[in-house]
């Protein structure tokens, strides 16, 4: 493989991720502005229901609640597939590593760590978008 063809590959992988990275984005401001609207909507039911004495239990919209649980699938689904892929580039890089240096471990096996630790950002995220639900 030539080096032109490995520079257009890294530059492929590069704009894929931001392409998938903005995609989410968008989609995860929709779905908070849709749960900051369920919201305001059942704020101003309740002060309605507090004025005539009734209190009335939190409805949700239904299309709401099933983009958040969309939201929180995507969320997970999204870390776990770059956790994986960090996974595979460190702990490539660490094997060779400690291949050639095994007092390295130490310090290989923290990197692997700190590469998983992304999919446990996309867990806290759906269980925050799940919360507000």
């Amino acid at each position: 493989m030539t080096v032109t063809q490995t520079l257009f590959k890294r530059k492929l992988v590069g704009f894929s991720v931001l392409l998938v990275f903005f995609m989410f984005s968008i989609f995860c401001l929709s779905i908070y502005k849709a749960v900051a609207q369920t919201q305001e909507h059942s704020t101003t039911d309740q002060s309605i229901g507090s004025v005539e004495g009734e209190s009335q239990a939190k409805e949700t919209d239904p299309g709401v609640v099933k983009f958040a649980f969309l939201a929180a699938a995507i969320a997970v689904s999204v870390g776990s597939v770059g956790a994986g892929a960090a996974v595979g580039y460190v702990g490539a890089a660490a094997m060779g590593a400690i291949g050639e240096k095994p007092e390295l471990a130490g310090r290989a096996l923290i990197f692997v760590g700190l590469a998983e630790g992304i999919a446990i950002y996309g867990l806290i995220i759906a269980i925050m978008i799940l919360g507000k639900v």
